[in-house]
C-alpha cells in the first residue's frame, strides 16, 4: 500500500504546471540539450514534460532517472497498472553531498535537550499558569537541531501520553537515525500520569519529508493520510526528519517549498505576502494533476524555504468565537498558514473564526502559537538589508574535501559569529557582536518577564472578582483584556530568538500585552471596590 501511494505522485511528476507567481524560473525557460541521453530519461519526458523542463540544462542533468526511480520497466510496460517506486530517502542524497549530510547529523550540544520552558529559568517561566489548560503545560521543550525534529516530538509528554519512548533510555538521547530504530512503541493503551493525548497528522508531515508523496494538498482526502487520518498511523509511517527534498527540487536541484499551507498563502496574496519584494514573489507554483504543488524558486530564498516550520501554523482542532460550535480535522483551518505577526494574529484569528483553546481559570478564548520566526523576521533590520536566514544560521565552512559548503546543521548564530555576523559587520569583533546579541535577548527577556507577572495579577484578580460576585459584564471586558495581552506575550514564548530576529515588533508587542493586562486589572479592581463599597454600605 504505501509503494502504491508512493508512486501516485511520482506518476503525476510531470503534469501541468499552474502559473502562480512570477512567470516560468530560469531552469523551466532553458533549453533541453539538443539529444537527451539514452539512459531512459527521453521515454519518461514523453509523459514528463514538467520534469523535463527541471531537469534538462540543470545540475541533475546527467542523472538518469533510475538513480530516484526503482520499477520503471514495469511501469512502462503498463503506466496505469504498474506504478512507479519514488526514493526519497535523504541518504541517497548524501552519496553525493556528504559534507551538507554530514552536517546535518551533527550534535550540536549546545541546546540540551529535553529543556523545558515552563520552569524558572526557562523561556516562560510563568506557562502553566498563563496556559492553564493546554497540553503544552505538560511538556513545551525548547527545540533541538533538525536531525531530532520527529523523535523529539514523538517523545514530548503531551504527545500521546508518553506512548513513545527511547529504546536505550537516555543513552539513546544523542542517538540520530531513522525514528523506529531510536524510539520504542509501548502500545496502544499507553498513558503515563501526567502526560497529554495531543498530536496530529497536519503537524507530523510537516517535521519529515516522508508524507511528500502520501498526502494530498492541504491534507484533503485522496492520500495515503489526510487530516483526519489516525495520528499513530502516521506516525509509524514516519521514519525521516524533514530532508533535502523539502527545500531543494531533486530533478533539477532548484530551491523550492513543498509545504501546502505556505504555497496557499502564498498564493491567496502573491503581491503583498511576507516574502514578497517589489510587488512580485519569486515562487511558480506547479500543480500535479491536483494531487500535490511544488513552488520553485529561480534563486534561493530562505526565507520561504524557512518558513515551511518556522511559521505560525494551526494544525490543531478548536472552537468558533462567533457561535461556540467545534472546528474538527475536516475542516481547512486545521491546516492554515496566516502569514500575520503578533500586533496582527487576534484580528486575523477572529476574522478566521477560530481559537485554540478556553483558559482555565478566566475562560477567556486563546491562541496557542507555534514557532513564528519567518514573520517575526519580516520587515526587520535584516530583512530589509536583503539578510536570508541561510546566511546566519547555514554559514559557508570547508569540508573535510577542501571544499566551502553551507552548513546544513542549521546552528545559532551565536556559536559561529565569525561566519555568520563578521561578513556584514567586518569592523567590528566578534566579542563586539556577542555583546550586542546578548543585550537584545536580554532586554527582550525583561519585558517577557514583565508581561507575564502582569498577565498573572489578572488571572489572579479574574478569580478574586468572580469570588466576590463582579457582574458577567465586567468580567467579560476583563477576558477580552486577556485575549488581547495574552496573543502579544504567548507569540515571543513561541519564537526562539528571544527578540533577535525584530526587536523592535518585540518591544512593541511585549509592551502592550503588558498594557492590555493592566487595563484588565484595573476593571477589575475598579469592579471590586464599588462591592466593597456596596457590602459596607449593607
Amino acid at each position: 500500500m504505501l509503494k502504491k501511494n508512493l508512486a501516485l505522485a511520482a506518476a503525476v511528476i510531470g503534469a501541468i504546471g499552474v502559473l502562480s507567481i512570477p512567470a516560468m524560473t530560469t531552469a523551466a525557460k532553458a533549453k533541453p540539450a539538443a539529444k537527451v541521453a539514452n539512459d531512459g530519461r527521453a521515454k519518461c519526458y514523453e509523459c514528463h514534460d514538467e520534469v523535463k523542463a527541471l531537469k534538462e540544462g540543470s545540475k541533475h542533468a546527467k542523472l538518469a532517472c533510475t538513480v530516484c526511480h526503482d520499477k520503471l520497466d514495469a511501469h512502462m510496460g503498463d503506466p496505469e497498472k504498474n506504478k512507479p517506486v519514488t526514493i526519497i530517502d535523504q541518504q541517497l542524497c548524501g552519496k553525493c553531498h556528504k559534507s551538507q549530510m554530514d552536517s546535518f547529523y551533527t550534535l550540536n550540544h549546545d541546546g540540551g535537550a529535553r529543556k523545558e520552558k515552563g520552569v524558572p529559568a526557562g523561556r516562560s517561566p510563568m506557562q502553566d499558569k498563563l496556559l492553564a489548560g493546554h497540553g503544552f503545560t505538560f511538556e513545551h521543550a525548547e527545540p533541538r537541531a533538525h536531525a531530532f525534529m520527529v523523535v523529539d516530538q514523538f517523545v514530548v509528554d503531551r504527545f500521546q501520553g508518553g506512548r513513545y519512548q527511547f529504546k536505550d533510555g537516555y543513552k539513546g538521547i544523542e542517538k540520530m537515525g531513522k525514528t523506529w530504530d531510536v524510539l520504542k512503541d509501548n502500545g496502544k493503551g499507553t498513558k503515563l500520569p501526567e502526560t497529554a493525548m495531543a498530536g496530529n497528522p497536519t503537524c507530523i508531515q510537516c517535521k519529515t519529508s516522508d508524507h511528500v508523496l502520501t498526502w494530498k494538498f492541504m491534507g484533503e482526502k485522496g492520500g495515503k493520510f489526510d487530516r483526519t487520518s489516525d495520528v499513530n498511523d502516521v506516525a509509524a509511517a514516519t521514519n525521516n526528519p524533514v530532508g533535502c527534498i523539502h527545500c531543494h527540487d531533486p530533478h533539477g536541484t532548484q530551491p523550492r517549498i513543498v509545504r501546502d499551507g505556505l504555497i496557499q498563502a502564498i498564493q491567496k496574496d502573491p503581491k503583498g505576502n511576507i516574502f514578497a519584494k517589489n510587488g512580485t514573489t519569486d515562487l511558480k507554483v506547479m500543480d500535479f494533476r491536483g494531487f500535490r504543488k511544488i513552488g520553485i524558486m529561480s534563486k534561493t530564498d530562505s526565507r520561504m524555504m524557512c518558513a515551511q516550520c518556522h511559521v505560525e501554523y494551526n494544525c490543531n482542532t478548536g472552537t468558533q468565537w462567533s457561535d461556540g460550535k467545534p472546528v474538527k480535522y475536516d475542516d481547512m483551518r486545521t491546516n492554515h498558514f496566516p502569514l500575520k505577526n503578533s500586533l496582527q494574529l487576534l484580528k486575523h484569528y477572529k476574522e478566521l473564526d477560530f481559537f485554540d483553546f478556553k483558559h482555565a481559570i478566566t475562560g477567556a478564548r486563546l491562541i496557542k502559537f507555534q514557532h513564528p520566526e519567518a514573520e517575526t523576521y519580516a520587515g526587520s533590520v535584516h530583512d530589509k538589508a536583503g539578510v536570508q536566514c541561510h546566511q546566519c544560521h547555514m554559514p559557508k565552512q570547508k569540508g573535510k574535501d577542501g571544499k566551502m559548503f553551507s552548513n546544513h546543521g542549521v546552528v545559532k548564530p551565536k556559536l559561529t559569529v565569525k561566519a555568520s555576523c563578521l561578513g556584514c559587520h567586518p569592523n567590528e569583533t566578534v566579542e563586539q557582536k556577542l555583546y550586542q546579541i546578548e543585550t537584545i535577548i536580554n532586554y527582550t527577556k525583561g519585558k517577557m518577564r514583565k508581561s507575564e507577572y502582569w498577565l498573572g495579577q489578572l488571572i489572579d484578580g479574574y478569580a478574586t472578582a468572580q469570588r466576590m460576585g463582579v457582574t458577567e459584564s465586567v468580567l467579560a471586558q476583563a477576558r477580552e483584556k486577556h485575549e488581547e495581552a495574552h496573543v502579544l506575550w504567548e507569540y515571543w514564548t513561541a519564537e526562539n530568538s528571544d527578540g533577535f530576529h525584530n526587536p523592535g515588533l518585540a518591544r512593541e508587542s511585549l509592551t502592550g500585552s503588558i498594557a492590555a493586562s493592566k487595563a484588565g486589572v484595573k476593571i477589575l479592581n475598579d469592579a471590586m471596590a464599588v462591592v466593597k463599597k456596596d457590602e459596607v454600605k449593607k
